[in-house]
C-alpha cells in the first residue's frame, strides 16, 4: 500500500468547487507521505508553512484534475476553504510597532 502511494499517489484538494487532484513529483511524493503519516485529511492551516507552499507550488506548476482518479491512491487530502485560506502575507501585524521620527515629532 505505501509503495503505491509514493510510487503514483495523488494529493486531495477539498475545495468550493469540488476536489482536485494533484499530482506530486517522487521527492514531495516521499514528503507529502511524512506529512500525511499520521492523518489522512488535514485542514491547509495545519500544515507548515514548507508543506504550504509545496502545495501552493503544486497548483501553480500544474492544472489540477477533478475526475478520473478514483482508483490511484491518495497520499491525502488537505480541505481548503478558498483564496482567502493561503494569505499572501501571513505575518501578524503588530499594534505596538516601532515608533518612527515622524510619528515621535507629531507625538511632541
Amino acid at each position: 500500500m505505501w509503495i503505491d502511494k509514493l510510487n503514483c499517489g495523488l494529493l486531495k484538494l477539498i475545495t468550493p468547487m469540488g476536489p482536485r487532484y494533484l499530482r506530486p513529483s517522487f521527492w514531495q511524493r516521499v514528503y507529502l507521505f511524512w506529512v500525511f503519516r499520521h492523518f489522512p485529511v488535514l485542514p491547509h492551516i495545519v500544515l507548515s508553512r514548507r508543506a504550504q507552499n509545496l502545495i501552493r507550488e503544486l497548483c501553480s506548476q500544474q492544472s489540477t484534475y477533478s475526475e478520473g482518479f478514483l482508483d490511484a491512491p491518495l497520499l491525502g487530502t488537505v480541505e481548503r476553504l478558498g483564496p482567502s485560506s493561503t494569505p499572501t502575507d501571513s505575518t501578524p501585524k503588530s499594534s505596538s510597532a516601532p515608533a518612527t521620527a515622524a510619528t515621535v515629532s507629531r507625538r511632541s
